[in-house]
């Protein structure tokens, strides 16, 4: 009896709170009275307590729950199954029965830094209507912030674009000019130091035209392979090529040499076979002509392919994965149908090895010229300065820790502010009308200490005979006696150290 009497007395006290926190204004803070010492007069000191506040739509006197306040964990005793609050007891440690505020627990790390993140949002920037109101200069600030969502999603959306672009090979065409020199030493007299056998020297270097990078790069990166056939009749089959591949682990180099005995003209040709990056594919001259494609990479190809065969609507219109071949297609694969999954496959022994860049050159013997050079243009393929650029962007952070202090300032300034717009609100509620003002306020807090202090009752209910005349009071009294008479009985069972039965 005596624990019900203290629930339903607990739980009044709770609705008479509930109901005085009405009289404060959502996100106000209790407060508590102090007599000036001057005037003998009521004043206010920090808050102890912040109330609960009331979501729009909800019924009138019901409150949110306050932070820190459990209600009905799982898990959690029965009503009644706890022992009451011993002296000596903490005061964090709160009967689980009764609706007071439970210690604060400490957070993890993480969990903490997630709320922190959740709560710093586009909208916790924005200032209030009535801030607006109040303060027309204010605007300005709502303007800049409308153009800094503006900022932020045209950023967004650029970023998107050039992760898009860099995904895909970047490059632009550019011109590499090729010098071909040659050098003759002719033989020395017997008694003149030197070479007594004439012989030439062949160069084969290049650069760039119009390079704007600082970074120059070496003349055998352009290329996968170089071959030098020389004239087979005069150096005979086993020693009239000279050949350079690359390798996973070659050197580069801004140039080649080649040196071999001679004293007459030798007719040379070079084959330059150029490193493509992606590599690029020759086509097959029947595959070629219908699809206007010569030498392109795969994927090109298979673009070139997918918009043949979408032009020329070869796709089956009943089962889309397959694609009825036309003459020209038969011709090519060989079937009158076949899969998509298919191309690849077929596609694969069209495809060849692009064709080298061949220069025919003549090496000079004549002592009259002592150096002769030859020119050649060439188009390679490098990287676009721009994806550099690009890959900076997307890597640099140099400005993101500023923003982040700028959007923290901001958002503590807008929490000031709004703590201030409560406190005048707060204020000219007391300036309208200070005396109903003082005294509902009065009774709010007389509220808000019952429960602060663990009083369970109402003190103005309890002092009148009528309280103890309802029903329940016979049965809280019979249950009041019965609880002291079991625990007398045990404080005589621990005493004499038996059990009664």
């Amino acid at each position: 009896l005596a624990a019900r009497a203290g629930w339903r007395a607990a739980s009044k006290a709770s609705q008479d709170a509930a109901r005085a926190g009405a009289l404060h204004p959502p996100g106000m803070k209790a407060t508590f009275l102090m007599p000036f010492p001057w005037l003998g007069g009521p004043c206010l000191t920090p808050p102890l307590l912040s109330l609960p506040c009331q979501r729009p739509g909800m019924p009138p006197g019901s409150r949110m729950p306050m932070a820190g306040l459990q209600v009905g964990p799982p898990g959690a005793p029965p009503y009644g199954a706890a022992s009451p609050l011993r002296p000596g007891l903490p005061q964090s440690m709160m009967d689980p029965f009764r609706k007071r505020l439970l210690a604060p627990q400490s957070q993890p790390p993480m969990a903490t830094q997630r709320r922190g993140v959740k709560r710093r949002k586009m909208a916790d920037k924005v200032l209030p209507q009535r801030i607006r109101e109040l303060v027309p200069e204010s605007q300005a600030y709502m303007d800049l912030l409308a153009f800094e969502r503006k900022l932020d999603q045209t950023i967004a959306r650029k970023r998107m674009e050039i992760q898009e672009a860099i995904k895909k090979p970047l490059t632009q065409k550019r011109k590499l000019r090729i010098y071909i020199s040659n050098t003759f030493t002719p033989a020395k007299e017997e008694g003149e130091g030197g070479e007594r056998v004439a012989s030439w020297e062949l160069r084969v270097e290049g650069k760039l035209l119009e390079d704007p990078s600082k970074q120059k790069r070496k003349f055998s990166s352009f290329f996968k392979s170089l071959v030098i056939e020389l004239d087979k009749e005069l150096y005979g089959p086993d020693n009239h090529l000279v050949e350079w591949h690359r390798l996973p682990t070659t050197q580069e180099t801004d140039g080649f040499q080649v040196k071999r005995p001679g004293d007459v003209n030798v007719k040379c040709t070079l084959l330059l076979m150029l490193d493509h990056q992606p590599p690029q594919y020759k086509l097959d001259p029947r595959l070629a002509r219908l699809l206007g494609v010569h030498t392109q990479t795969r994927a090109s190809i298979m673009q070139a392919l997918w918009l043949y065969i979408k032009h020329n609507k070869l796709q089956d219109s009943h089962e889309k994965e397959y694609i009825n071949c036309n003459r020209y297609f038969r011709q090519i694969f060989n079937c009158v149908r076949m899969r998509f999954s298919e191309i690849p496959m077929k596609l694969a022994g069209l495809l060849q090895h692009p064709d080298p860049i061949i220069i025919n050159h003549t090496i000079s013997v004549d002592p009259n010229d002592q150096k002769k050079t030859a020119c050649y243009d060439i188009d390679v393929e490098v990287d676009d300065p721009l994806k550099a650029q690009m890959s900076n962007f997307l890597a640099s952070t140099t400005n993101q820790q500023e923003i982040a202090s700028l959007d923290a300032k901001i958002h503590e300034t807008i929490e000031s502010i709004n703590q201030l717009k409560t406190q005048r609100d707060f204020m000219l509620s007391f300036s309208n009308n200070p005396q109903d003002f003082i005294q509902e306020w009065i009774k709010s807090q007389r509220r808000d200490l019952k429960i602060i202090t663990d009083v369970i009752g109402n003190p103005e209910e309890e002092r009148r005979a009528e309280f103890y005349q309802q029903p329940w009071a016979q049965e809280a009294v019979g249950r009041h006696i019965f609880a002291k008479v079991q625990q007398r009985r045990q404080e005589l069972e621990q005493v004499l150290g038996i059990r009664l039965t």
